[in-house]
C-alpha cells in the first residue's frame, strides 16, 4: 500500500494537523489505518498516537500527552529517516524535544508543534 498525502483522508487529516484539529486529523488517518498492512499501519499508528498525544496536552492532560508521545516514538523509531512520504527523522527529533520539555523538572511549555514533512522520497522497509 501507498501512502498519498496528497488526496483524501490522509490529506484531509494532514491539514487537520497543520491548523490543530488533532481530533479530526485522527480520525481521518484511522479510516486510513483500519484497511492498511504492514508496514504502513504501525507507521500510521504512530502518527495517529501523536495526534491524539497532541489533543490530551490541548486538553491539559500533560499524563496523557507523554504516555501517547512515547508511544508513538516507539513506533515511529523502528522506520528509516524517510518512510511513505513523510520525512521520519525530524519528526522523530521534534517529539524527543517534547517529551524532554514535559519530563523536566519543573516542566517547560513544549516547543513548537511536531511538523510533519510531507516529501517525494519514498522508503520500503
Amino acid at each position: 500500500m501507498s501512502l498519498d498525502w496528497t488526496e483524501g483522508a490522509l490529506r484531509l487529516g494532514l491539514r487537520c494537523y497543520e491548523t490543530g484539529a488533532f481530533f479530526e486529523a485522527h480520525e481521518h488517518w484511522e479510516s486510513v489505518w483500519l484497511h492498511a498492512e504492514e508496514p504502513e499501519k504501525t507507521f500510521l499508528q504512530g502518527l495517529i498516537q501523536l495526534t491524539a498525544a497532541l489533543h490530551h496536552f490541548q486538553r491539559s492532560n500533560v499524563a496523557g500527552t507523554l504516555s501517547l508521545l512515547r508511544a508513538a516514538l516507539r513506533r515511529l523509531e523502528q522506520y528509516p529517516e524517510v518512510f511513505a512520504g513523510i520525512e521520519v527523522a525530524p519528526l522523530r527529533d521534534e517529539i524527543c524535544a517534547w517529551i524532554d520539555a514535559l519530563e523536566a523538572v519543573p516542566p517547560s511549555h513544549p516547543p513548537a508543534v511536531p511538523h510533519i514533512r510531507v516529501t517525494t522520497e519514498t522508503t520500503i522497509l
